[in-house]
């Protein structure tokens, strides 16, 4: 590689450099091409003269030729290479992919960066690699800690004289090349050597970038808890927690099988207190390794307190809060502060918006930080949400109490509760009848211009506004708790399954309650009787929660909840086979909706009447009062909030569909289920569309058409966590029976 570089600066042909130097052509160009490394040095000496080089690059001529006549195999290593462990667990896709990169020969080396947060085993993992992968290096492995963590790690000269050392390089070549001479010859000998260099621990791009060879055959595995984004040409390789069946397994295999196996249960909690993190799972190994008298039940416990976790997860000189601390201590102090303060989110993740409300700058500000902190490995993200991982919360946490006042972390957590809960209001009015889109004047920090993405952030931030509501409701400020759960009542229709809307509606019910407004009191006892009925299928506890809301509604005299009241009533008997009682509360509720002129409420008085029907099995009446009440909502029109009529016609044609179905008319059960599970999806409604794919693919295969039952079952698995469970498990049911 050099004595061609050299060729070429001259300029010189092979002939004409075999002319001046007496080599033959064929001799250079088998040294030029790597075929021959052993030249002597005569040789090298003639082919310095016909060069014409100086004094300098003739030194750096022979110096490569000295390093390629030395053994060529090698098992040096900058530092003690460190042992493999017998307890290596999981990694099997990253294994994969390194054993698939090592087997390429590139015309460059082969150079991959594993980052990941600290305590996620990267080093472990390419230790482990390098081991299974030495056949393919046979000029030797050799591992290089950068020392990334330390106040001042090593530069890139330190280094390179440390890794010429390792492989062999003679000091008086060292030091005829001089250090402005290292760089080139780093690079000649790497070239020339099939090696996997092991760069542990980089502290940044600056360290590492001369550090990688830019010819030869040789690999380059580069560990860091920074993501390196400024490297170029590089195979990433990011490295997250383990799964918690490789966490289970990984602790078994520490503490031994027959220990693990007594208490499984107790061995998934501690993995799920580790937050699966390898480090974290090694030291509460090793805790009850030595300590045979503990069960493993005694050590979940102890994980169970989240103010003890973090003392726990210490070992001998292994601590978990130590290995964050590296990483926290090279933060800037607005990224260390945005760390600290994202411990008070109590959902999983967050975006941009609420991280901004938290520390109360600007939106491109907080991103830059919340991108710092992404980098440096202390924060994980997934497209626009940001998430702290469990056991760097918990670190988080402790800093914000060691380094920020009481006043400080309260008014940050006023901050984002307010936020949080002001967007829900304005997010969940889309779906109301009487708002819609947000006013002119709405000066918001999240994209609410339309329907879809209302519901987008309302879903996204569905935990962390749960929890706001949560504490508004400690805090007493019940009108705040009533206003967010009357603006979310509309949209509990688009996001049925979510699982916490009988929460969100019982705490509106106990603050209007003392508030002392039997109307308010009324509406959200209603809501909790829908949410207990619908989303839960608790059915006698909705019937309470209605008889209590007729109550509050009659000492409101408002006849519109007492509609609702009656219909919620009549839906629990009908679900519980009541039928005849069931229809006079509907009969009820529509003379109450009627009275008051209340569309909305007849509309769902008329299709609880048609539902009653076909509980009962009165299949035609059923059909007739669909269709009547297909064509209330046509002739209704725009008086019908469209969200509203969208979830109606859909819910309508999913009835029709199975009323045709026990009335095993298959084509018309098919067309209307068809219909149904389009009008969902357009709506964006997965609990519709779930409900409807599952009738529509049993009339499909019982009209003897399988394949089209097969799409119709896969698109319902399709439709992820916010389907209706029990229709999600129906269709994998019925696709395992028709294999």
């Amino acid at each position: 590689m050099l004595l061609r570089k050299l060729r070429l600066a001259a300029p010189l042909t092979i002939e004409a450099l075999a002319e001046a130097s007496g080599v033959s052509a064929r001799g250079i160009g088998d040294l030029e091409r790597g075929r021959r490394t052993t030249p002597q040095r005569g040789t090298v000496a003639a082919l310095a003269n016909g060069l014409a080089l100086g004094e300098a690059e003739r030194e750096l001529l022979l110096t490569a030729a000295r390093v390629g006549r030395s053994p060529r195999s090698i098992t040096a290593h900058v530092g003690a290479f460190p042992r493999d462990i017998d307890d290596f667990v999981g990694r099997a896709t990253q294994l994969v992919r390194l054993t698939e990169l090592a087997n390429e020969t590139p015309a460059t080396p082969v150079v991959v960066a594993v980052s990941g947060a600290p305590g996620t085993g990267k080093t472990t993992l390419v230790l482990h690699a390098a081991r299974e992968l030495a056949a393919r290096f046979p000029d030797g492995r050799l591992m290089v800690d950068l020392r990334g963590m330390d106040d001042v790690p090593p530069g890139p000269a330190e280094l390179t004289l440390r890794v010429l050392k390792a492989l062999g390089v003679a000091d008086r070549d060292l030091a005829k090349a001089g250090p402005q001479g290292h760089p080139e010859l780093y690079r000649q000998v790497l070239a020339e050597r099939r090696c996997l260099l092991l760069l542990d621990n980089a502290r940044d791009e600056a360290q590492v970038r001369p550090l990688l060879p830019s010819t030869g055959e040789g690999m380059v595995l580069i560990t860091s808890r920074r993501m390196l984004t400024g490297l170029e040409s590089v195979h990433r390789l990011p490295l997250g927690e383990l799964s918690p069946d490789e966490a289970a397994s990984f602790l078994a295999t520490v503490i031994g099988r027959e220990r693990a196996d007594a208490d499984p249960e107790a061995i998934a909690e501690v993995a799920e207190r580790c937050a699966h993190l390898p480090l974290a799972l090694r030291v509460a190994g090793n805790w009850l390794a030595t300590r045979t008298g503990w069960t493993v039940r005694r050590l979940a416990d102890r994980l169970a307190s989240q103010d003890l976790r973090l003392q726990t997860l210490a070992a001998g000189d292994l601590h978990v809060s130590a290995a964050f601390h590296l990483s926290y201590r090279q933060l800037s102090p607005t990224a260390a502060r945005m760390f600290r303060l994202l411990s008070v989110v109590e959902g999983p993740d967050t975006s941009v918006a609420g991280a901004a409300r938290l520390t109360g700058q600007g939106l491109f500000e907080a991103e830059d930080t919340l991108e710092e902190l992404v980098e440096t490995g202390l924060l994980g993200t997934d497209q626009d949400r940001y998430r702290l991982h469990d056991l760097l919360r918990l670190y988080a946490h402790d800093r914000l109490a060691a380094e920020e006042s009481g006043a400080e972390s309260q008014a940050a957590r006023g901050r984002l509760r307010r936020w949080l809960l002001e967007t829900a209001v304005t997010a969940g009015r889309w779906f109301e009848p009487e708002y819609g889109a947000p006013p002119v004047d709405w000066q918001g920090t999240v994209d609410l211009s339309t329907a879809a993405a209302a519901r987008n952030w309302l879903q996204a931030e569905g935990f962390n506004w749960l929890a706001a509501l949560r504490a508004a409701a400690s805090l007493g400020e019940h009108a705040t708790v009533v206003e967010v759960a009357d603006a979310l009542h509309w949209f509990s229709d688009q996001w049925i399954f979510w699982g916490h809307w009988a929460e969100v509606s019982g705490m509106a019910a106990r603050s209007a309650r003392a508030i002392g407004d039997p109307l308010l009191e009324a509406v959200h006892l209603n809501q909790h009787a829908w949410a207990l009925l619908i989303c839960e299928s608790r059915h006698r506890e909705s019937l309470d929660r209605s008889a209590e809301a007729l109550a509050a509604a009659r000492r409101a005299g408002d006849l519109p909840q007492q509609g609702w009241a009656h219909s919620y009533t009549a839906w629990a008997l009908s679900l519980l086979g009541d039928y005849t009682v069931a229809a006079s509360h509907n009969r009820e509720a529509a003379l109450l909706f009627e009275t008051a002129g209340d569309l909305h409420g007849t509309l769902h008085a008329m299709s609880s009447q048609a539902d009653t029907l076909l509980q009962a099995g009165y299949h035609e009446e059923s059909v007739t009062e669909h269709l009547r009440t297909l064509a209330f909502l046509d002739r209704a029109g725009d008086r019908i909030e469209p969200h509203s009529a969208a979830f109606s016609r859909a819910n309508l044609q999913t009835s029709l569909g199975r009323t045709y179905a026990l009335m095993e008319n298959w084509t018309d059960a098919a067309a209307h289920l068809h219909t149904a599970a389009e009008l969902a999806r357009d709506c964006g409604n997965p609990g519709l569309e779930s409900r409807a794919l599952v009738h529509l693919a049993d009339a499909l295969l019982a009209s003897g058409h399988r394949e089209q039952a097969r799409s119709a079952w896969t698109r319902c698995l399709c439709l992820g966590v916010d389907a209706n469970p029990q229709h999600v498990a129906t269709a994998k049911e019925r696709l395992a029976q028709l294999e």
